[in-house]
């Protein structure tokens, strides 16, 4: 899927996406991945949903956002509280939403200046 927004070119958002695939300010991006406004960290999870650690949030914690948007492919699953603890105990909010829910509300939530993380998982074959 493609997506255009207007936007600042300083600032990093999702311009399409596919199967495996990211598109960040129209450059490809391949696997899961951690994203902000100003940073791109890829390589993140790289055992996938099942795998997901507490480790894999304190990553994300360090990077203060006000709040994640945890994309678990295409479909809704939620990962044990224990792997979110590091977001809980920062006191940092979280949402849970398939892949391409958090794409879209990643966009519109950094478009509107708010500090936020995406961390994006794959569906795994």
């Amino acid at each position: 899927m493609k997506l255009n927004l207007e936007h600042d070119p300083s600032l990093n958002l999702i311009t399409g996406y596919g199967d495996g695939h990211l598109m960040i300010n129209r450059v490809r991006h391949d696997g899961n991945l951690l994203l902000d406004a100003k940073q791109i960290i890829t390589g993140w999870a790289p055992g996938g949903f099942e795998a997901l650690g507490a480790d894999d949030f304190t990553a994300i914690a360090a990077m203060r956002p006000e709040v994640v948007l945890v994309g678990t492919g295409s479909r809704l699953r939620f990962p044990p509280v224990s792997v979110l603890r590091p977001l809980i105990e920062a006191r940092i909010g979280y949402e849970i939403m398939d892949f391409a829910a958090a794409c879209r509300t990643y966009n519109v939530l950094v478009s509107e200046g708010r500090a936020v993380a995406a961390a994006l998982l794959y569906d795994r074959t």
